[in-house]
């Protein structure tokens, strides 16, 4: 191996841990918080179907 491969693999692995080291400081979405509110709940009202006549 060369010091030009052995660099470019130092300066991989440091990217890398860089990269994991973002995302482990996110947050893990295990508060239990959703970003939309009631996605699937029922409506207000019920929606009513009606066969196309004609």
């Amino acid at each position: 191996m060369t010091a030009a491969d052995d660099d470019q693999k130092r300066r991989f692995k440091e990217a890398l841990d860089r990269k994991n080291h973002q995302s482990k400081t996110g947050t893990s979405h295990l508060d239990g918080h959703a970003k939309a509110d009631h996605a699937q709940s029922s409506a207000s009202h019920k929606r009513e179907f009606r066969r196309k006549s004609g």
